[in-house]
C-alpha cells in the first residue's frame, strides 16, 4: 500500500476516489470515464483501491497507472466493509473536492469541470449532478428537474438520492470527520451522505447534463447483493441515529425522518414475511419499534399514507403478530373500497372500525391522498384590472353533486392572508368539471386592493361533501405563456400595482406577485458572498423582476461605479434552463484601484436611454477580504451601518504598521 504521505506539487481540484475489488471488466471504462474530464488530467488525482481482487482487476490497475501519473494504485487486504476502501481514499485525498466513482459506473466527459463550476460559482458544499442509467437502473427524477444553484434538503428533492456518487467539498468531510462506517455490509454509503448533507452550507444541483453513469451491479463488486435485513439492519440504524444528531425536533427534523419512515422502516416492515419470525420477533422487531417511537412524530406520522400509518401504529403498539397479518394481506387489502362519511373518505381495511382490532380511525383516513385532476386551460386580462383564470378540476372517483363547488384560493406567502375567489362554469363547449375565475387585482381583497406580496394560487375541490385543496396550474397546455399576461393595472384610486403571473420553480404552479409600479429595478439580489477560493472576487445571484426567462434586447451587466465616475461592466451567467431568469455574476474586486465603489446591476439596452440598474444590498454578514496585488497585500471592505441602500466597497492597501498593533491588541 502507498505510504499516507502528502504528494509534493499543486493541490488538485478533485480527488476521484475509485474503490474496487474483482470489478473487470467495468473498471476499464470507469477509470478512462475519469482520465478523460474535460477539466483536464492535471487538475485531477484518481485513487484507486484495489481491495484484495482476484480477477484481474490490479494488473489492470496498474497497466492505466503507467500511462497516468494521475492515477495511484493503492492496494488492501480482502476484508472489511465496502466502505474501508472509500475511507482509505479519503485519508490520501488532497483535493479541494472529492468525487466517489463505483467501478461499475463511469462520468460524461464534462461531468466534473460542470460540478466544480458549480460549487465554486455559488459556494456549495455538496453537487448533485444528473444520474442516467443505460441499462434500466432506477434513478431519481424529481431532483433533476432543473438546475439549482443553491438549496438544501427543504427546498429540493436532493435528499431523495443518497448514493456517494456526488462531489463533496473535502473541507466539509474533515471539518466534521465524515467517514464511511466500515462495519456495514451494505447500504455504508447513505448515513455518509445524510451527514454531508444536512452539515452542507447549500447544496448544487447540476440537471442539464448526464453527470454519473449508474450500470447494473456486479455480485462481487464493492456493493454486494442485498440479501436481507441481516445485512442492511447497521446501516439503517445509523441513518435514524445521524438524521437525529444533525437536526433539532421541528420541521426540518421531520422531513428528514420522513424519509427514513417511509424508505427504510417501511420498507423493512414490508420484508419482515422474507424474514425468518422467529429472529423477526426476536432482533427486528424491536428495534424497528424504538425507531417508529423515537423518530415519528405526531406531526410526521399524519403526513404518511395509510398503509404506512396503518404499519407504523401497530408497531408503536407492539402489536406484532396483527402487524405481520396486515404486512402478509397487503397486496389484497389494497384495493378494498371507501367509505364516504361526514367529509372524510376512509379505506375499508378489514381492521377498520372492528371492535377486536382497535385501531383508530385515522389510521384509515385517505382523504388528503384522494387524487385530484387539474388543469389550467388560460390566464389573461379581462377588463382593466381583472385577471381572469380558467381550467378544470374534479376529484378522481367521486362524482361532484349540485351543492358541490369548486373556488379558487389566494394565499400570500410569509403572510396569514387568505382570500377566496368565486368561480363559475365556463361558458360555451366545456367538459364537466371546467370553470373561470376572475382575479378583480382592485378589489379581490373584500373590496380592497390585492395587497402587495406573491400570492400562490389553490383550488379548494369539492365531490360528495369531502374537500380536497391542492396546488393549481403545474399541469398546463406546453404552450401557454403566462408571462405574457404581465401588466400594470389600476389598484384603486391612484394607486396602480404590478402584477406578475407566473410559473414557480421547480413545481411550475401559478402564482402572482404583486407590488408597485416598477420604477426600473430590472432583478433582486438573493446573495452576494465571497469566492471561496478567490477571496478577491464577489459572487452575486440573483434573479430578474418580473420573473421569466433572460431578456434577449437587453444586457445584464455586473456594475462597479468608482467615486471619480468610472465604471466597470462585468458580465452574467443564466442558470441553464431555469424560468425564473436566475443568474450569477464575479466582480474581480482584486482588480479594482484604491477607492470607493458601488456595486449595482445594471440592464443596459440599445438605444433605449440610461441603463436601468437594481441595488446590490449590502448583505448581513459580508466580511473584509484580502489579497496580494504586486507583492503588496490589499483589502476589500463592505461599508456598513450606515443605512446604505447598496452595497459599497473600499479598496485600498494593507497598512502593515496599523495590521500589526491591531493584531498584538496595541502592544509593541
Amino acid at each position: 500500500m502507498l505510504p499516507r504521505t502528502p504528494r509534493p506539487g499543486p493541490r488538485p481540484r478533485v480527488s476521484v476516489i475509485v474503490p474496487a475489488r474483482n470489478a473487470m471488466p467495468a473498471l476499464t471504462r470507469a477509470l478512462t470515464s475519469a482520465m478523460d474530464q474535460t477539466i483536464g488530467i492535471a487538475r485531477l488525482e484518481i485513487i484507486a483501491i484495489d481491495a484484495g481482487s482476484t480477477d484481474g482487476t490490479g494488473a489492470e490497475l496498474e497497466r492505466l497507472a503507467a500511462d497516468c501519473p494521475a492515477l495511484k494504485v493503492v492496494r488492501e487486504e480482502p476484508g472489511g466493509g465496502p466502505g474501508r476502501p472509500r475511507n482509505t481514499g479519503l485519508d490520501l485525498a488532497r483535493g479541494d473536492y472529492v468525487f466517489f466513482l463505483d467501478a461499475d459506473g463511469y462520468l460524461g466527459p464534462d461531468a466534473l469541470r460542470r460540478m466544480v463550476a458549480m460549487a465554486d460559482q455559488n459556494g456549495t458544499d455538496v453537487v448533485v449532478g444528473k444520474m442516467a442509467s443505460p441499462t434500466g437502473r432506477g434513478v431519481p427524477r424529481a431532483v433533476f428537474r432543473h438546475n439549482q444553484l443553491r438549496t438544501d434538503v427543504l427546498d429540493s428533492h436532493a435528499y431523495s438520492t443518497l448514493g456517494p456518487w456526488k462531489l463533496f467539498r473535502r473541507d466539509l468531510i474533515e471539518r466534521f470527520q465524515l467517514r464511511f462506517p466500515e462495519e456495514c455490509r451494505t447500504g455504508e454509503d447513505q448515513p455518509f451522505t445524510a451527514a454531508a448533507f444536512l452539515n452542507a452550507s447549500a447544496i448544487s444541483v447540476v440537471a442539464d447534463y448526464d453527470c454519473y453513469h449508474l450500470t447494473t451491479r456486479h455480485e462481487a463488486g464493492p456493493h454486494p447483493a442485498r440479501t436481507g435485513l441481516t445485512d442492511r439492519i447497521d446501516a439503517i440504524r445509523l441513518l435514524f441515529q445521524t438524521a437525529a444528531r444533525y437536526t433539532q425536533p421541528g420541521p426540518r427534523r421531520d422531513h428528514v425522518m420522513r424519509r427514513h419512515i417511509r424508505r427504510e422502516l417501511c420498507g423493512a416492515l414490508r420484508a419482515l414475511p422474507r424474514e425468518d419470525e422467529a429472529e423477526a420477533r426476536a432482533r427486528f422487531l424491536p428495534e424497528l419499534r424504538r425507531w417508529a417511537t423515537d423518530h415519528c412524530s405526531d406531526t410526521l406520522f399524519r403526513t404518511l399514507t395509510a398503509p404506512e400509518r396503518l404499519m407504523v401504529h401497530l408497531l408503536r403498539s407492539g402489536r406484532f403478530d396483527d402487524l405481520l397479518t396486515v404486512i402478509r394481506t397487503a397486496k389484497q387489502d389494497a384495493g378494498r373500497g371507501r367509505l364516504v362519511e361526514k367529509g372524510r373518505v376512509y379505506w375499508l381495511h378489514p381492521f377498520f372500525r372492528d371492535p377486536a382490532a382497535d385501531v383508530p380511525d385515522d389510521c384509515f383516513d385517505v382523504t388528503d391522498r384522494l387524487p385530484v385532476r387539474h388543469h389550467l386551460t388560460g390566464a389573461a386580462w379581462h377588463g382593466g384590472s381583472t385577471l381572469r383564470v380558467r381550467g378544470r378540476a374534479e376529484v378522481k372517483g367521486l362524482d361532484a353533486g349540485p351543492e358541490d363547488r369548486t373556488e379558487l384560493i389566494l394565499r400570500r406567502r410569509e403572510a396569514p392572508d387568505e382570500l377566496c375567489v368565486p368561480v363559475t362554469a365556463a361558458e360555451g363547449e366545456t367538459e364537466d368539471g371546467d370553470f373561470a375565475a376572475d382575479i378583480d387585482i382592485a378589489t379581490a381583497d373584500d373590496g380592497a386592493p390585492l395587497r402587495p406580496g406573491v400570492w400562490d394560487v389553490f383550488l379548494d375541490v369539492r365531490a360528495q361533501g369531502v374537500s380536497r385543496t391542492i396546488r393549481f396550474g403545474n399541469r398546463h397546455p406546453e404552450g401557454l405563456d403566462i408571462g405574457t399576461a404581465r401588466r400594470v393595472v389600476r389598484a384603486g384610486p391612484g394607486l396602480r400595482a404590478r402584477v406578475t403571473p407566473y410559473f414557480t420553480t421547480p413545481y411550475g404552479n401559478l402564482s402572482l406577485d404583486i407590488g408597485p409600479a416598477p420604477r426600473g429595478a430590472p432583478c433582486e439580489v438573493t446573495e452576494a458572498l465571497w469566492h471561496p477560493s478567490d477571496k478577491g472576487t464577489l459572487v452575486v445571484a440573483g434573479r430578474l423582476l418580473p420573473p421569466g426567462s433572460p431578456p434577449r434586447d437587453r444586457v445584464l451587466r455586473l456594475r462597479a461605479e468608482h467615486t471619480d465616475g468610472r465604471v466597470l461592466d462585468h458580465p452574467v451567467r443564466y442558470a441553464a434552463g431555469h424560468p425564473a431568469g436566475a443568474f450569477t455574476a464575479r466582480l474581480p474586486v482584486r482588480d479594482l484601484s484604491r477607492g470607493r465603489w458601488t456595486v449595482t446591476l445594471a440592464l443596459v439596452g440599445h438605444g433605449d436611454g440610461p441603463p436601468r440598474a437594481a441595488p446590490v444590498p449590502p448583505p448581513e454578514r459580508l466580511p473584509g477580504t484580502r489579497w496580494l496585488r504586486r507583492g503588496r497585500p490589499y483589502y476589500a471592505k463592505p461599508l456598513t451601518g450606515h443605512g446604505e441602500a447598496t452595497l459599497e466597497l473600499r479598496i485600498a492597501p494593507v497598512r502593515l504598521l496599523a495590521a500589526a498593533r491591531n493584531r498584538l491588541g496595541g502592544r509593541f
